[in-house]
């Protein structure tokens, strides 16, 4: 990542690299507690990073990353919210760590498929007679019909 500086360039990967120049900023009044600082500041951050338009991703990586973050998109742009400190400054470092963490969420390569295998004799024999032992249970709590005496 950065060098926890709002202005630099954002280092998702190594070999991953976003200019300042992509990144918006909002500000606006933050929420909750702080006193009279939260009625005067403009401490809460929106980080806004239009993923459709940049120029920062190869275009494989950003096909994969506008697939995987296609709910959290708002027209094509990531919006990530900070207002949990009480200063700015330390919001626009929490906001440009959770854009990051996203990103490299969304680029990871995905999985190897699954290799499908059978159950193994043992753990079919064990599904069985578990089986076998709660139908004896549940056939206990029948009732027996009586044969009519005559």
């Amino acid at each position: 990542m950065a060098g926890e500086r709002p202005t630099d360039d954002l280092r998702v990967t190594p070999a991953v690299r976003i200019p300042a120049a992509e990144l918006g900023w909002r500000f606006s009044r933050s929420s909750g507690p702080g006193g009279q600082n939260v009625n005067t500041t403009d401490s809460r951050v929106e980080l806004v990073f239009d993923l459709a338009a940049s120029q920062a991703l190869p275009p494989q990586l950003q096909a994969r990353a506008l697939r995987r973050l296609e709910g959290k998109l708002v027209d094509g742009a990531i919006v990530v919210a900070a207002s949990e400190h009480r200063s700015q400054w330390q919001n626009r470092v929490a906001a440009q760590r959770r854009l990051v963490k996203l990103l490299q969420e969304a680029l990871r390569p995905p999985p190897p498929p699954r290799r499908p295998t059978k159950p193994s004799r043992g753990s079919v024999e064990r599904r069985l007679a578990a089986k076998k032992q709660r139908g004896a249970i549940k056939g206990q709590r029948r009732s027996r019909p009586q044969l009519p005496e005559e």
